[in-house]
C-alpha cells in the first residue's frame, strides 16, 4: 500500500474552515426561522448553498492535506457533483430545523438523511481523483465514518433547532455548538479518509486532465472565506436591519400610543374613546341592545388646583383614574376628556346597572385622598346617556350625557342624572350663557350695586356692600343667582371678582374724595376666589392704585367658604389681615364651623344670615339663636352686623340684642353709586323737614 501523510497546516485550516460552516450553518437557521414568506426562501437558498460550500470546502481542504507519492488532480463533473450534494444536504438540514416542532422521529430521520448526504460528498470527492485501481476501504472504519456523520448530523439538527432564535445567550451557545460540531465534521472526514487503502503501483487519473491541487486549494481557500464573510456579513446586516424594525415598531407603538391614550392617566383620549364609540354603535344596532356613556365632572377640582398647585391636580387626576379603572367593568372604556372630565362607555347598559356603576364611582371618588401629605376632598357628578333611547350618533350621546352632568350638578352635585329631553335646551341655554359670560367682561356689561349698611338702629350709613349685577344687552338684568354659579364652575370668577375688587376700591376712592371719608366698602369673596394664589396681590393692587386705605375695605368670606379648608383658608386670611384690612364672617351660623378655627380666624365681624333674621320675632327659637350668635361674637371682640333686615320689628329686636350694625331693604335697596348717593339726600331732607 502506498504511504499517505498530512500537511498539518492544512489540517488546522480544515478544522477552522469546518468551525466557520458549522456557525454560518447555525446562524443560517436562525434567520430562516425568523423569517417568512419570500425572505424565508431566499434566506434558505443563500443559506444553503453557504453552509453547503463551507462543508465541501473543508472536505478538499482536509483532501488538500492529504499526500501520496504521486502526482493527484480531481475529476471537474465529480467535484462539482459532491459540491451540490453537499448544498443539498445543507438546504435540507435547513428546511428541517425551520419547522415548528422537531419531534424525535423526524430528527433521528433527519440525522440519517443528511447523514448520508455528507459521507455521500465526501466518498463522491474521494472518487473524483479518479484512482486506478480503485481505493480499497477498510469495511470497520469505513462504516464508523457513516455512523459518525449521522450522528454528527442529529447532533448539529438537534443545536441548530434549539438555537435558531437570536438573543445574547444564543449568539454564545452557537459559538460553543460551532466548536463542537466543526469537530465531529472533521471527525468523520479522517475517519473516512482512514479507511481508504490506496495500493501499490496506483495512479490518478484526473492527474493530467483534471483540477490541479495548487489551483483547486488557493480556488477553496478564496471562495470559502469569501462565501463566509459575506454570509456573516449579510446576516449581521439583517440581524442590525431586525433590530431597527424592532426598534421603529417600538417608537411607533409609543407613538400610537400618545395618539390614543391621555399623557398624565394614561387612559383612553378623546380620539380612542370616539372610535370605541363608534364601534358600540354598530354593534348595539346590529344586536339591537342598550350601552351607555357616562359623563363625569370633578366638583371642587377647581379650588384644589389653585390652592395647592397644578402638580397636586395632576397626582389627584392621577388617583381619580386609578379608582375609575377599580371600579368600572374589564368589559367598559374609561377615558379622560381633559381637565377633570372623565367619560366612561359601559356596553352593555342597561339603567339599573349603569345607575349602580354610577354610584359606586360616586361613594370611590368621594372617599378622602391622601396627595402630598394633604387630606384632599372632591366629589362627583355623572350624567348619563343610553344608546338609542338619548341619542343615535357619538356626538349626540356625549353632548346628551355632558347636559345630564350639568343637571346633576344644579341638583346639588355629588350624584347622577340620566338624561332628558328637557336638559338639551337647558344645556344649550348654559353654553350661550356661559360664552356671552365670557365676553361680558370685555365688554364692560358688570356693574356695582351698593345696599347701604347703617349704625343701628337708624343710622348714619357707615358704609356699603357691593353687589355684582350683569346688564346683558340681550338678557337684561341677569340675577346673580342665575351667572355666579355658572361663573365658579367655569373659573370665570376668578377675572370677574378681580373686577369687582378694584370696582369697588375705585368707587370709594371717589366716595372719599367727596367727603364721606368714614365709609368703607364690603366685597364677598368666593370659595375658588379664596383658594386661589393671586387674592392677595390682587387686593393689595387695588388699594394701591386707587390710594385706598386698607381699612375702608371689608372683605366677606361665607362661614362655609372659610371652613371648607380651613388651614388654608386661614393662611390667605392671615395674609390679607396684614395689609390692614377687615374680615367679615358672612351667613354666620348655616355652616359647620369649629370654633377653634373659628378663634383663630383674624376676622373682625359676624354677619348674621338672613335666614334667621327673616323669621325673627320675640321669644321665638331663632331669637335665642340670634342672640347667642351676638353673645359668642362679642366674647370674640368682633362686630355684629345683621342682614336682611326688612321689618321695624326685626331692626327694634336686633338692636336690643346688641347688634352694632343692620343692613336690609327696611334701611336702604341695593342702587348704583349715583342713585344712592340721591336716595341718601332725599332722605336727609325728608328727615330734616320731619324734625322741622
Amino acid at each position: 500500500m502506498l504511504l499517505s501523510s498530512y500537511n498539518s497546516v492544512f489540517v488546522a485550516f480544515s478544522l477552522i474552515v469546518a468551525i466557520l460552516a458549522s456557525y454560518t450553518a447555525l446562524n443560517m437557521a436562525s434567520r430562516v426561522s425568523g423569517s417568512t414568506g419570500k425572505a424565508s426562501a431566499l434566506w434558505l437558498i443563500g443559506g444553503s448553498f453557504a453552509m453547503g460550500f463551507g462543508i465541501w470546502s473543508m472536505h478538499f481542504i482536509g483532501m488538500l492535506a492529504f499526500n501520496l507519492p504521486i502526482s493527484l488532480g480531481y475529476d471537474v463533473p465529480l467535484t462539482l457533483l459532491s459540491l451540490l450534494i453537499a448544498i443539498a444536504s445543507s438546504a435540507f438540514a435547513l428546511w428541517l430545523v425551520c419547522q415548528k416542532d422537531l419531534p424525535w422521529a423526524r430528527l433521528v430521520l433527519g440525522g440519517l438523511l443528511m447523514g448520508t448526504g455528507i459521507a455521500a460528498m465526501h466518498y463522491t470527492g474521494m472518487a473524483a481523483m479518479l484512482m486506478t485501481p480503485s481505493v480499497i476501504y477498510i469495511p470497520w472504519i469505513f462504516v464508523l465514518s457513516f455512523v459518525i456523520a449521522v450522528l454528527a448530523s442529529v447532533a448539529a439538527l438537534w443545536i441548530a433547532f434549539r438555537l435558531r432564535r437570536d438573543s445574547t445567550r444564543a449568539t454564545y451557545a452557537r459559538i460553543g455548538a460551532s466548536l463542537v460540531m466543526g469537530c465531529a465534521i472533521v471527525g468523520m472526514h479522517y475517519t473516512g479518509m482512514a479507511a481508504a487503502q490506496f495500493p501499490d503501483g496506483s495512479f490518478c487519473g484526473a492527474a493530467n486532465n483534471g483540477i490541479d491541487t495548487k489551483w483547486l486549494a488557493l480556488l477553496v481557500i478564496v471562495v470559502s472565506l469569501a462565501v463566509f464573510a459575506i454570509a456573516l456579513i449579510v446576516s449581521m446586516l439583517d440581524v442590525r436591519t431586525n433590530l431597527l424594525a424592532i426598534s421603529l415598531d417600538q417608537a411607533n407603538s409609543e407613538l400610537v400610543q400618545l395618539a390614543l391614550h391621555d399623557n398624565l392617566t394614561k387612559l383612553p383620549n378623546r380620539v380612542l374613546l370616539n372610535d370605541r364609540l363608534e364601534q358600540a354603535i354598530q354593534k348595539s344596532t346590529r344586536e339591537k341592545r342598550h350601552f351607555a356613556v357616562l359623563f363625569l365632572d370633578l366638583d371642587g377640582f377647581k379650588a384644589i388646583n389653585d390652592v395647592y398647585g397644578h402638580h397636586v391636580g395632576d397626582l389627584l387626576l392621577i388617583d381619580v383614574s386609578r379608582r375609575i379603572l377599580d371600579t368600572k367593568r374589564c368589559e367598559d372604556t374609561g377615558a379622560r376628556l381633559g381637565g377633570d372630565e372623565f367619560v366612561l362607555l359601559i356596553d352593555p347598559g342597561e339603567p339599573e346597572d349603569t345607575a349602580a356603576l354610577a354610584q359606586r364611582l360616586i361613594e370611590s371618588i368621594g372617599s378622602p385622598f391622601s396627595i402630598a401629605r394633604n387630606s384632599l376632598h372632591v366629589s362627583a357628578s355623572i350624567g348619563i346617556a343610553l344608546f338609542p333611547n338619548d341619542g343615535l350618533t357619538a356626538h349626540e350621546l356625549m353632548v346628551n350625557a355632558d347636559a345630564a352632568m350639568y343637571h346633576a350638578k344644579e341638583l346639588g352635585r355629588n350624584g347622577y342624572c340620566f338624561f332628558e329631553s328637557t336638559m338639551n335646551t337647558n344645556a344649550h341655554q348654559q353654553m350661550q350663557l356661559q360664552q356671552d359670560l365670557r365676553q361680558a367682561l370685555d365688554r364692560g356689561e358688570f356693574l356695582l350695586h351698593y345696599q347701604p349698611k347703617m349704625l343701628a338702629p337708624n343710622g348714619p350709613m357707615i358704609g356699603v356692600e357691593a353687589l355684582l349685577r350683569w346688564q346683558s344687552p340681550e338678557l337684561g338684568l341677569v340675577p346673580p343667582d342665575r351667572f355666579l354659579p355658572l361663573a365658579e364652575r367655569t373659573g370665570l370668577i376668578i377675572p370677574i371678582g378681580n373686577w369687582v375688587i378694584n370696582e369697588a376700591c375705585r368707587q370709594m376712592r371717589e366716595w372719599h374724595d367727596e367727603g364721606h371719608q368714614d365709609w368703607s366698602i364690603a366685597v364677598n369673596l368666593s370659595t375658588v376666589q379664596l383658594g386661589h394664589a393671586s387674592l392677595v396681590n390682587v387686593v393689595r393692587t387695588a388699594l394701591a392704585r386707587h390710594s385706598l386705605d386698607a381699612r375702608h375695605l371689608i372683605l366677606e368670606v361665607t362661614e362655609s367658604t372659610a371652613m371648607r379648608d380651613a388651614e388654608a383658608s386661614l393662611e390667605i386670611l392671615e395674609r390679607l389681615s396684614e395689609l390692614g384690612l377687615s374680615i367679615s364672617i358672612d351667613d354666620f351660623g348655616t355652616g359647620y364651623s369649629s370654633l377653634l378655627y373659628l378663634k383663630r380666624l383674624p376676622a373682625n365681624e359676624l354677619k348674621i344670615d338672613r335666614g334667621f333674621v327673616t323669621e325673627l320675632v320675640q321669644g321665638n327659637d331663632d331669637a335665642a339663636i340670634v342672640s347667642a350668635i351676638i353673645a359668642l361674637g362679642k366674647t370674640l371682640g368682633l362686630k355684629i352686623v345683621a342682614e336682611g333686615v326688612e321689618t321695624v320689628e326685626q331692626q327694634e329686636l336686633l338692636t336690643r340684642l346688641g347688634c352694632n350694625t343692620l343692613q336690609g331693604y327696611l334701611l336702604g335697596i341695593p342702587l348704583p353709586a349715583e342713585l344712592l348717593l340721591k336716595s341718601l339726600t332725599a332722605t336727609a331732607i325728608s328727615e330734616s323737614t320731619l324734625t322741622d
